[in-house]
């Protein structure tokens, strides 16, 4: 069975709390953490594993068993001082993906300098929106057009290149409508389905949110 992918969130101001009550709304494993005891209570009654801890403390990452997380979530961009130090134990502690909200574009080369893998402006990406991309994951991109249907971005999978949509018949396994096909910043909506994918090509389709996760099976 494909293991289930863990997330942690530090700082559970109303973007971090976004962030982890939709990963666990999708049941992802979280652990959200924060420095105020009473916004770890408060949040406890939707995330069942929350901790009030000092993220900026090397052994509380350690104790946490942070090392372990496969994609942390930093979400304390009114302390630059401690969002950076946060994202270096991350990467020092070897975990894999670290996206760091920040609040300008300053912070978001320092943190790109100290390891972050990706950095996001709140006012430019909901915290529900980032949950919803890390959740598809294998996905560039996903915009949700409703609360039920979405469109997406999807690489070309290795075992479809060479071949057409109509040898794919994508639609009747995915349950995908490909409304464009897009080739580095060039979009063409007269799709062809007679014409072989290449590796460096995206779909761009709308798609019933609940199906996207076949994809990945």
């Amino acid at each position: 069975m494909k293991k289930k992918k863990t997330y942690a969130v530090f700082g559970l101001g109303r973007y971090g709390l976004a962030v982890a009550k939709e990963l666990v709304d999708n049941g992802m494993e979280v652990i959200a953490i924060d420095t105020n005891q009473n916004i770890v209570n408060d949040a406890a009654a939707y995330i069942p594993i929350c901790k009030c801890a000092d993220v900026t403390d090397a052994e509380v990452i350690k104790r946490l068993g942070i090392a372990e997380i496969d994609t942390v979530i930093i979400s304390m961009a009114s302390n630059l001082e401690a969002s950076v130090m946060a994202v270096t134990l991350c990467k020092e502690a070897g975990v894999k993906k670290v996206i760091a909200k920040c609040a300008n574009e300053m912070q978001q080369k320092i943190l790109l300098r100290v390891g972050a893998d990706e950095v996001v402006f709140p006012e430019n990406e909901s915290g529900v929106r980032l949950a919803k991309n890390l959740l598809s994951s294998g996905f560039i991109d996903m915009i949700s057009l409703s609360k039920d249907v979405s469109m997406v971005e999807i690489s070309v999978k290795d075992e479809w290149i060479g071949k057409n949509l109509i040898e794919l018949n994508l639609r009747k396994k995915y349950g995908f409508n490909i409304v464009a096909m897009k080739k580095g910043n060039t979009v063409n909506v007269n799709v062809a389905p007679e014409q072989p994918l290449d590796a460096d090509t995206t779909l761009i389709v709308i798609a019933n949110t609940s199906k996207l996760g076949k994809l990945n099976k």
